[in-house]
């Protein structure tokens, strides 16, 4: 049974890329080096959201061949 704990880290990583995007946004004059840490942070959730998005297909793969 997959952990709610995981499901929660997606919704929140999500969240927190959408921050991310809405800080490039609202920046006038953009601080370089703050600009490279966002960057840097924005990469590590999507790898993050992609790995834990491949763990919930490959469970709905599981359930799919139960129910086969």
């Amino acid at each position: 049974m997959p952990k709610k704990k995981s499901a929660n880290n997606l919704k929140d990583s999500l969240a927190k890329l959408k921050e991310i995007s809405q800080w490039f946004e609202n920046q006038e004059d953009l601080d370089v080096e703050k600009g490279l840490i966002k960057v840097k942070e924005g990469v590590f959730l999507i790898k993050d959201c992609r790995k834990r998005l491949n763990e919930i297909e490959n469970e709905f793969e599981e359930i799919k061949k139960d129910l086969s």
